[in-house]
């Protein structure tokens, strides 16, 4: 399952989309990515998403 929203907008600062909060790398290899790497991807998207909440 992907974290997409359907809003894809890049933060100039971060370099994340302020959508799902991955980086365009990520969003790219997304589809290529074994299930271990997407679910490490995942683990660190509510880290992301609360520093850039805090900033």
């Amino acid at each position: 399952m992907s974290p997409c929203t359907k809003v894809c907008q890049i933060d100039q600062r971060t370099k994340l989309c302020l959508g799902c909060y991955r980086t365009l790398d990520e969003i790219a290899a997304w589809g290529a990515m074994r299930p271990d790497e997407r679910e490490k991807v995942m683990e660190d998207l509510d880290r992301r998403r609360s520093d850039r909440e805090a900033s």
